[in-house]
């Protein structure tokens, strides 16, 4: 499907799913390992790597630095010349769109460099909080200076290299304020301490952080749930990289055989993954699925029957609307909680997901950090997606079960996922 209309209309679905969906890499770990790459010294090859929105403003962005990276679309790799921790380019102005792992990420890398680095991106990055990795940032050296708003986009880093010390970390909004950090900590002056304040939220995007680090070399010392130490003088690997299936990307599939009956599998992704994510299986199976974890894939088997759960999805909030979407399906409520922080990911996602379900035609309660939804008989309703990736891809879902549901600006799903619909048709057999 290579043009998406304004407005899509998605075919309801008449019998079981038998598919196997191949499921492009990780966004999460695409760009974790671009920076990682990029600061290593030497070539590194990134196989299955993510191409979409997100993987292109943090590869963009990191040439802008004055970093060789070659994309190679058809072959699905990036090709990295990572500088040893350097910054060639010593000016550089950086568009981030809307994409937070880039924005979080190369504000802490350009700390790093010696120059001036202005960043700026989409009205609703403008709107996203970053204001506590650049208090962090601060204590460890780096200074920043405003057009606008004070710890907002646009802003400019004035670099001199990182000192290293001890970095007090509100973590509540966002776990990538914690990645940053830790990807750019070996190359401070002197050791790094991060220590975490408030609750922290999606906790395995911070372990995925950890272990990736490992791969390229780099060990991170975790004194307590709470402290983080990185040696100064430590240095990432260039290496050839395999890079995992999106694990948020395969539970919109998952979902689909949840809600329709029949299987999904996913090659290439296991229970041992490194993404939180993969972690979705076990929500369907509490909601009566089979789900098989082989070695190299995972498979979700559904009758079509669903009970409703209570999920606390703080540490993989990025399916709570994959939940939402198909719980109105269920025979007792769902509630979704502990997800606070989603309402400042690309929109309001808790206010989303409830006007939409409502729309819909379906109960909902939404509180400041949870939602309960309620089994409802649904009725056809055109989707507002709000520029938001997730919010395209859930309701997907939820129309294969419902005739005339319709969603507005489908083609957001560039961000993450731009072949999406192209491989939801598999599910139609």
């Amino acid at each position: 499907m290579s043009q998406l209309p304004e407005c899509l209309e998605i075919r309801p679905l008449q019998h079981p799913i038998d598919a196997v969906i191949e499921v492009p890499g990780s966004k999460s770990i695409t760009n974790r390992a671009l920076v990682l790459a990029a600061l290593a010294e030497g070539e590194s090859t990134l196989e299955n790597a993510l191409f979409s929105e997100d993987s292109h403003w943090c590869s963009q962005a990191l040439q802008r630095l004055g970093i060789s990276v070659e994309a190679e679309r058809e072959m699905a790799r990036f090709v990295v010349k990572g500088a040893g921790g350097r910054l060639p380019n010593p000016r550089a102005d950086l568009f981030v769109g809307n994409s937070g792992t880039t924005a979080r990420f190369l504000v802490a890398v350009a700390a790093l460099g010696e120059g001036v680095y202005r960043f700026d991106g989409v009205p609703r990055m403008r709107q996203r909080p970053i204001r506590p990795l650049l208090a962090a940032l601060q204590m460890l050296g780096a200074r920043f200076s405003f057009e606008a708003a004070p710890n907002a986009f646009p802003l400019t880093v004035h670099a001199m290299g990182l000192n290293g010390g001890t970095a007090l970390l509100e973590a509540t909004d966002s776990s990538q304020y914690v990645s940053a950090l830790l990807q750019a900590a070996p190359y401070a002056r002197a050791d790094v301490t991060i220590s975490l304040t408030g609750e922290v939220v999606s906790e395995p995007y911070i372990e995925m952080t950890v272990r990736m680090m490992a791969q390229f070399g780099v060990q991170v010392e975790r004194r307590d749930l709470r402290t983080y130490h990185v040696r100064a003088g430590g240095r990432y690997r260039a290496q050839r990289y395999a890079i995992e299936p999106d694990a948020s990307n395969a539970t919109y599939f998952f979902a689909a055989a949840a809600l329709i009956g029949g299987r999904v599998r996913v090659p290439h992704l296991s229970a041992a993954s490194l993404q939180g994510d993969a972690h979705f299986v076990d929500i369907l199976e509490q909601m009566g699925c089979q789900v098989e974890r082989g070695a190299d894939y995972l498979e979700v088997r559904g009758t079509g029957q669903l009970r409703g759960v209570e999920a606390d999805l703080n540490a993989m909030s990025d399916t709570a609307q994959t939940l939402a979407a198909i719980a109105p399906f269920a025979s007792s409520p769902t509630h979704i909680r502990n997800i606070g922080h989603i309402r400042h990911k690309e929109t309001d996602r808790i206010a989303a997901l409830a006007a939409e379900l409502r729309k819909l035609g379906a109960r909902v309660e939404e509180r400041p950090d949870s939602l309960t939804i309620y089994p409802s008989a649904l009725q056809p309703a055109e989707i507002e997606t709000y520029d938001d990736h997730r919010m395209a891809m859930a309701f997907a879902v939820t129309g294969l079960a419902l005739g005339g549901l319709r969603l507005k600006n489908p083609a957001c799903v560039a961000k993450t996922f731009p072949d999406y619909f192209a491989r939801f048709e598999a599910l139609y057999g």
